[in-house]
């Protein structure tokens, strides 16, 4: 399947804004069953400098600074992407205990990238009441990959989606305390109860292509930003989206990976002046034609 998508960034400020500097994560990766035909991001005030570079997890960023002074700064990406299934999903049938002891010994070179994945990050960190909840969907010796889809189905269950109760700051042990949050909220617990088990878990940025109701006609904006997370099955990665309570598909299009949310933010950056602000967001994921 090929998906067109456009992400709209658009930050709006009461005072002017003498200089910024920012980081995007706004270009897809290529992965087994993803292909990037192309991607470009489009910024509406000319950068005095810009760069684009992989980051330490292989994601593509793009670094930009501004010294013209503005109260408006727009950003735009768009892509066009291949999305295949097919055989290159792990499969998950080993017993987690067994995964956890590889990646505790961490022997190859796959093995030693996963366990990068074991501890706690900015958003993500365990606690007891993490690792209780956690222990229910990994009895011993269960396969790994039926454990986190326990693991998935119950988070789905539990946590309410909620856009009023969390922002994108907020902890992981937060959102175990009001079963509720967005789904950057719902993946970080996922990806906390595999930690606090000493399982790898990876949070995973993206989009997902959404289909209106049959017989009304799709919103333009509709679509937004999503997240889901993987755990590493010793033959691979597996991905599961608790918001949906699905393995994704060709759905789902992959943007960046990485500990948590905090390591592939869209757009991040520091501001001189500006003030206070309003943020518009819009995505739209199309399928092509």
């Amino acid at each position: 399947m090929e998906y067109s998508v456009r992400h709209r960034t658009a930050y709006r400020y009461l005072h002017e804004v003498s200089y910024s500097c920012h980081v995007a994560h706004l270009t897809p990766r290529e992965t087994l069953s993803q292909k990037v035909d192309r991607s470009r991001t489009a910024i509406s005030i000319p950068p005095a400098r810009r760069q684009q570079r992989a980051d330490y997890f292989g994601n593509t960023i793009e670094w930009f600074a501004i010294d013209q002074p503005h109260v408006i700064l727009e950003i735009v990406s768009e892509s066009r992407i291949r999305v295949e299934t097919g055989d290159t999903v792990a499969a998950g049938g080993e017993p987690w205990t067994n995964v956890k002891a590889l990646l505790e010994t961490a022997e190859d070179q796959a093995t030693r990238d996963a366990s990068q994945y074991l501890f706690d990050s900015p958003l993500v960190g365990s606690n007891a009441a993490i690792t209780a909840y956690a222990e229910k969907s990994f009895p011993s010796a269960r396969p790994i990959a039926d454990g986190t889809r326990d693991l998935m189905n119950r988070i789905h269950k539990d946590f309410r989606y909620d856009n009023t109760v969390t922002d994108a700051a907020t902890p992981v042990a937060r959102v175990f305390d009001v079963r509720a949050g967005v789904c950057q909220d719902l993946a970080h617990a996922g990806v906390a109860c595999l930690r606090a088990l000493g399982l790898a878990g990876r949070y995973v940025s993206g989009y997902l292509a959404t289909k209106p109701p049959a017989g009304q006609p799709r919103l333009i904006g509709a679509d937004a930003s999503h997240a889901w997370f993987s755990v590493w099955t010793a033959e691979g990665w597996l991905d599961f989206d608790p918001t949906n309570n699905m393995c994704p598909g060709e759905g789902h299009i992959t943007l960046a990976w990485g500990r948590d949310y905090t390591d592939v933010a869209p757009i991040n950056g520091i501001v001189t002046g500006g003030g206070p602000h309003m943020v518009e967001v819009g995505v739209d994921v199309v399928a092509a034609s």
